[in-house]
């Protein structure tokens, strides 16, 4: 069974460039354009790992993955946090990720990414 990556990002052209390399690679995809409603919409598809975008509308992408990481069934999924911001690194400390992946990233770095946290 295909592992599952659910990616949170108001830019659709991400959100096809992400699914293009991930279902590539062979993992199921799932896009939202909003961090609204996270436990909601993550219990809706019980992800392998989730891709969580800084900027988002509404609720951001800190107080989204704090959300899940305080969620007893949904703290243990991995997200990686991206952003176009410098200062990603400490955003993801801030948020709880796992790790994170500035953009604009590169196809090889986002699938090593994925691969490296929940294998293929």
């Amino acid at each position: 069974m295909s592992k599952k990556v659910f990616i949170f990002d108001d830019n659709n052209d991400i959100l096809e460039l992400c699914t293009l390399i991930l279902e590539g690679a062979g993992y199921e995809t799932k896009t939202s354009s909003t961090s609204n409603d996270i436990i909601t919409q993550v219990s809706a598809y019980e992800p392998d790992i989730i891709l969580m975008d800084n900027w988002l509308p509404d609720v951001g992408g800190i107080a989204a993955t704090q959300a899940l990481k305080k969620h007893p069934k949904y703290k243990s999924i991995p997200v990686v946090y991206f952003s176009a911001n410098n200062d990603i690194r400490s955003l993801a400390e801030t948020a709880g990720a796992e790790s994170y992946l500035s953009k604009p990233f590169d196809i090889e770095e986002l699938e090593e990414k994925v691969v490296s946290l929940i294998g293929k």
